[in-house]
């Protein structure tokens, strides 16, 4: 076993398989720990002592256990740094990445969550994000100015919005507008994205 290898435990067709598409976009050495949502896996109690949430992804790596999607495509990132999907700190385009990576997580994901269960978002002055639509308005402005959120270079940020808008799309839980649209076509052509596609297909056939 090299001492950059991952393990994830990965559920087919969730969240993790973008962390499936990120590795696979690395060139990772990693090996799949799979667990079966229907049967109730990631809720007992040997899965919980590794994410006490019950969530996929995760990963261990030398020992040290990461949860938390954006945790978990940053710290992927950076371990393999000859992939180029993460601006080294000290690059300009580091902050931005960043801020990608944080708006995501503090922003998207409640204001999806929102929009799926249609609730009305907290008060504007309580609220992180605002509403579902800014948060989509705020992406399209970003992904108008290029093919990817950082310009002309991709980064694992990418494979984390592709996977997700994509998924969103999918469920039809938005409508994208046209760069947003063109940039979930984009991501949806990435290799890295056919690979885990098909290792998923593989899974459900099993």
């Amino acid at each position: 076993m090299s001492a950059r290898q991952i393990t994830l435990y990965h559920a087919a067709r969730s969240r993790s398989s973008g962390a499936v598409a990120l590795l696979e976009a690395l060139g990772a050495d990693y090996r799949l720990q799979v667990l079966d949502l229907k049967a109730g896996a990631n809720l007992a109690p040997t899965y919980l002592a590794i994410n006490p949430m019950g969530k996929v992804p995760a990963i261990i790596h030398n020992g040290a256990l990461v949860t938390e999607q954006v945790a978990i495509y940053l710290y992927l990132a950076d371990l393999y740094p000859e992939a180029g999907l993460a601006p080294p700190i000290g690059d300009a385009q580091r902050g931005p990445y960043l801020r990608w990576m944080a708006f995501y997580g503090a922003c998207f994901e409640p204001a999806m969550t929102d929009k799926a269960l249609h609730r009305e978002p907290p008060p504007r002055m309580m609220s992180p994000y605002n509403d579902a639509e800014t948060v989509l308005q705020v992406i399209e402005a970003q992904l108008a100015q290029g093919p990817y959120l950082l310009g002309e270079a991709l980064s694992a940020a990418d494979i984390l919005w592709g996977n997700a808008l994509g998924w969103m799309r999918e469920f039809g839980l938005v409508q994208p507008a046209p760069a947003t649209a063109a940039y979930i076509d984009r991501m949806g052509t990435l290799a890295a994205f056919d690979r885990s596609r098909q290792i998923d297909a593989e899974l459900v056939a099993a």
